[in-house]
């Protein structure tokens, strides 16, 4: 049977740089939250990519997370509204345990992770899709926030925060645009969270030809994850 037929539930996708606010966006939006960055690969997996030149794990690369994995969860979610998700540790680089995720009757949830606008060809192609957002604001106040929440939680040694963070800031652009032509619409929070109220009122997805250009500088930053 066609997944168009058999889906009860949307998804909007939430995307965007590290530290571009998703994860308080997604808990304003007042939806259920199905958390992608929790299918990050371990840390012993030899299909981890390094970065470029350097000893370090590129965390920031899509091939450091398992999208199989969690496009499986995003379809049955979508199907059934339940799931059983990983919980994973950043700063073990581990999974410590597993979860349910029960959305119930609730016919639209977010899936939020800095890798969510990966996955949008394939939601759309399975007809779950609602929209696919890509928060975006100002590299050196993400690069400022970011920086201040991994020290806060310990994800990682300060020296690798550092260099990540930096890495980053200069590559944010770069990562909004790829993320763009992945699918995922650039905004800032204010008009993500009205996109997601449209969505969630049974709106369709815009086409792409009416979505902004990413090259555009945002005059309002963003907060949080």
């Amino acid at each position: 049977m066609s997944p168009h037929r058999t889906a009860s539930a949307r998804v909007v996708l939430l995307a965007g740089p590290s530290g571009s606010g998703k994860s308080s966006l997604a808990a304003r939006a007042g939806l259920p939250v199905l958390r992608l960055d929790d299918f990050y690969k371990e840390g012993d997996d030899p299909t981890l990519p390094l970065v470029e030149g350097s000893s370090d794990i590129d965390w920031d690369s899509a091939l450091s997370w398992d999208a199989d994995a969690a496009v499986a969860a995003i379809l049955e979610l979508c199907r059934t509204g339940r799931t059983t998700v990983p919980v994973y540790a950043i700063a073990t680089s581990s999974v410590v345990d597993t979860e349910t995720l029960d959305i119930g009757r609730t016919q639209l949830f977010i899936a939020e992770g800095i890798f969510a606008a990966d996955v949008v060809a394939r939601c759309e192609e399975l007809g779950v899709l609602a929209d696919a957002l890509c928060l975006r604001g100002r590299p050196s106040t993400t690069f400022r926030r970011r920086l201040l929440r991994d020290l806060r939680e310990g994800r990682k040694s300060v020296a690798f925060l550092l260099r990540r963070g930096w890495r980053l800031m200069r590559a944010e652009r770069r990562i909004v645009g790829r993320q763009a032509a992945l699918g995922a619409y650039p905004c800032a929070k204010a008009e993500a969270l009205g996109r997601i109220a449209n969505a969630a009122a049974g709106s369709t997805r815009p086409r792409k030809s009416e979505t902004s250009d990413p090259s555009v500088p945002v005059r309002q930053a963003n907060s949080g994850r």
